[in-house]
């Protein structure tokens, strides 16, 4: 994760005076998931599937008419693209493997075609790839936009980029010259994770789910029966000022200590079925903050810019930040 960024930081930032974080974010996200998951370091076939991708997730909340030109036809054809494309990488990964060219296995990709199951059954090659569609849509979506709204947030709020800079920094000198970081190094950048937790309270990078009730129950004197959907959002949680004082206050300081009650904050949801990839998300997260701050000061160009919702939060033009680069 950390040589990518680098090289990410060095190709699509440092040469240029601007930059529009979102699909910068978008791209980075998606590469670093292609890599790690599947070992395609190849931009163009990263390009092929970053395509459709872009098409799904505006599906997930659509209504479901499936007609050419509605986001959710558009997410349809979308996954038929990518299938396709898997499928073709999972055959030519299958060739490699039982031709000894793939003996080492590193990548989640080969793993999930050379292992059995619990079961002790082997997986189908359309099982290895709507598993790999799952990860690259949980992995790439919801995390650039959480980068996207961190990065926004540092670049409006100068007294919390410069505490987040000065955790940074102390972490940097401590490494030799071109030593990349580690586990422990992640586990020091505390109020840095405080200034993400905090950005993902005020603007949740998933608006909330939809449940099933398991048994008869009353909220708010509403009698909900068993089995109806319900959706619980994060949005409304996270604003409400019982549990968070101040609640439209930028605070990192909530996050201090044993942090917010449980079920409170929940921008990875809660209990058996939180997000499994959070703690992925954390390091790439992380990650990304200490590689920008280090590297340039930032300055919001539209201070007014909108946040619009497809579903997750997206800056009307993109987040147009100036970057000011710092003397290493």
């Amino acid at each position: 994760m950390d040589s990518m960024t680098r090289e990410h930081m060095e190709s699509d930032w440092s040469p240029y005076k601007e930059v529009k974080v979102f699909p910068l974010t978008k791209n980075y996200t998606f590469a670093l998931a292609c890599r790690l998951f599947m070992n395609i370091k190849d931009p163009n076939v990263v390009s092929k599937f970053a395509d459709p991708f872009a098409r799904i997730a505006p599906g997930f909340t659509s209504v479901p008419i499936n007609v050419p030109g509605t986001p959710f036809n558009r997410a349809v054809e979308g996954g038929k693209v990518i299938r396709q494309e898997l499928l073709n990488i999972i055959r030519q990964r299958k060739q490699e493997i039982s031709e000894g060219k793939d003996a080492n296995a590193r990548d989640l990709l080969s793993r999930l075609l050379t292992e059995a199951d619990d079961d002790g059954s082997v997986y189908y090659e359309m099982d290895v790839s709507n598993k790999i569609i799952g990860l690259l849509i949980a992995s790439h979506d919801t995390t650039s936009t959480s980068i996207t709204v961190i990065v926004n947030y540092l670049a409006s709020l100068p007294h919390i980029y410069e505490k987040v800079y000065k955790e940074q920094m102390e972490i940097a000198k401590s490494k030799a010259p071109g030593e990349l970081l580690n586990w422990d190094d992640i586990q020091k950048m505390k109020y840095s994770w405080n200034v993400a937790c905090e950005s993902m309270r005020l603007t949740p990078p998933a608006q909330g789910s939809f449940r099933e009730a398991i048994t008869d129950f009353t909220f708010a004197g509403f009698t909900i029966p068993k089995g109806w959907k319900t959706f619980w959002t994060v949005y409304t949680t996270h604003k409400n000022p019982k549990y968070f004082p101040d609640p439209e206050k930028f605070d990192p300081s909530r996050f201090e200590g044993n942090g917010p009650a449980p079920f409170t904050y929940v921008p990875f949801g809660g209990g058996p079925r939180m997000c499994p990839g959070k703690e992925y998300a954390r390091l790439e997260i992380l990650i990304f903050m200490h590689n920008l701050v280090t590297k340039f000061k930032l300055e919001k160009v539209d201070r007014d810019e909108k946040i619009i919702y497809n579903p997750s939060p997206v800056p009307s033009n993109g987040l147009l930040i100036r970057l000011q680069p710092l003397n290493q």
